[in-house]
């Protein structure tokens, strides 16, 4: 079980390392003017979202191992669940505003991805009390 908990964790880790990195790309992108930039940001943006993806669903899945496989409970447990249902949410999220900037549809500032960004930091925020100090 604990190198499955230490899988879990590193694949975690490694998706919430796209999770914070896409959504800064999309900053950079809507704020480029010249054409060489756009399309070389929307290039970075693709080849992220292609490596981050299978991290998301290692994550995931050694999660539900450790969840169903080791009998963890409780309402905590329940509370993160949703959370990473909301971070899977986010991460298709990611790949629609991905693929409008590659289609040259983005509709939205700068500013808009500024805050956007932050989800997935508070996000972690929660997840790591609820797991850490199980509070119900």
């Amino acid at each position: 079980m604990l190198v499955l908990k230490s899988l879990h964790i590193i694949f975690v880790v490694s998706w919430f390392a796209g999770l914070f990195y896409l959504p800064r790309l999309f900053v950079n992108h809507a704020m480029v003017e010249d054409a060489a930039t756009a399309e070389r940001l929307a290039l970075m943006e693709h080849k992220l979202y292609r490596f981050m993806t299978p991290l998301g669903i290692l994550a995931v899945g050694l999660g539900l191992w450790l969840w169903f496989g080791y009998g963890f409970s409780g309402g905590w447990l329940h509370a993160k669940t949703t959370l990473v249902v909301g971070l899977i949410a986010y991460h298709l999220y990611c790949g629609r505003l991905m693929r409008d900037f590659a289609a040259g549809r983005n509709r939205r500032s700068h500013r808009w991805y500024r805050v956007f960004n932050e989800v997935p930091v508070l996000v972690l925020f929660a997840v790591v009390f609820l797991v850490v100090l199980k509070p119900f």
